[in-house]
């Protein structure tokens, strides 16, 4: 049967398989500590109990579920990029090169040409689409749920198996924030070297302010560009997060929070399935596109802003 020419079957299997990946952990803690002392604490699928321990020199790099991830957006940025170029032709052949040049022309042509003039563009479309897909990779695998919750584990066949979690590196406020500061420093590096110091820091200033108000005009501009970190990390974190936080109440939190056994979660959770499945969607289909698109936008705006000859 080809589930392709069966929307409501398909839906109906990924619902069930959704519900019952996520619900893993609850009849864990159930089975653990009893159907009347539930003992999940949603923060859990947050934790990030180290994996390997790694210290050198007191510096902590020890491999966690946030490292995991991070590797394995980055490992698919490149492999799923480098099998699409070897797979280009000179015309069209199916369905991932149209999708492949889709998002070729947004990111070149909307997001890094539609901000800055073409030899900027030329310059800093690799970094601007290497931000973008890395993000959307990101967001992407967060919505799979994977054995990554070595906190809780069950038995499948004799082994003791990780319970699936979800979980995305951008949900990480740490990792929004490293971005945004790599971005941060180029663009102040780009404005530096075309306007010189002292130049690039009276472009802050609009044309036409003099006298006394170019010292508080100067000082809220650069609160201003302290703030872009701010709002460049925690608009990514937040969405991310939220949506995480929505698709996992929906999912089991809520059994455990009312205080119900493993067959009130399995009854629960399947009423509630198609909702979670709803908020999957919409999480993937908007949320996650949108915040990687939002994201290298603002990032090819600042850059362009930073070279402009007025602010």
């Amino acid at each position: 049967m080809n589930l392709r020419r069966h929307p409501r079957l398909l839906l109906a299997s990924l619902t069930t398989l959704l519900t019952l990946l996520l619900l893993s952990p609850v009849a864990a803690f159930a089975a653990e500590s009893g159907a009347d002392e539930p003992a999940l604490n949603p923060s859990d699928e947050f934790a990030l109990p180290d994996w390997i321990s790694i210290n050198i020199g007191g510096l902590d790099l020890s491999i966690n579920k946030a490292v995991f991830y991070i590797f394995l957006a980055t490992a698919l940025t490149v492999g799923v990029m480098i099998y699409a170029a070897r797979k280009m032709a000179s015309r069209p052949t199916g369905r991932l090169q149209t999708v492949t040049e889709m998002a070729f022309g947004l990111m070149r042509d909307n997001i890094t040409r539609g901000n800055m003039d073409t030899r900027m563009a030329a310059k800093w479309f690799p970094f601007i689409a290497t931000l973008f897909l890395f993000i959307w990779f990101s967001n992407m695998i967060g919505y799979l749920p994977l054995p990554t919750n070595t906190s809780h584990t069950f038995d499948l066949f004799g082994l003791e198996v990780p319970t699936f979690a979800l979980y995305a590196a951008t949900a990480n406020i740490s990792v929004p924030l490293v971005l945004a500061i790599v971005v941060w420093i180029a663009y102040h590096v780009e404005g530096i070297r075309k306007h010189g110091f002292f130049g690039y820091i009276r472009s802050w200033v609009p044309a036409g302010v003099e006298g006394f108000m170019v010292g508080p005009i100067l000082a809220i501009e650069a609160l201003s560009h302290f703030v872009r970190l701010i709002s460049l990390s925690l608009r990514l974190f937040a969405n991310i997060l939220a949506g995480h936080l929505l698709i996992l109440f929906m999912a089991g939190g809520l059994v455990v929070l009312l205080g119900m056994g493993v067959f009130g979660s399995v009854v629960l959770g399947i009423s509630t399935g198609t909702l979670a499945v709803i908020f999957f969607l919409f999480e993937i289909g908007l949320v996650a596109t949108l915040q990687a698109f939002i994201f290298s936008t603002l990032t090819a705006i600042y850059l362009g802003g930073a070279v402009a000859e007025e602010h």
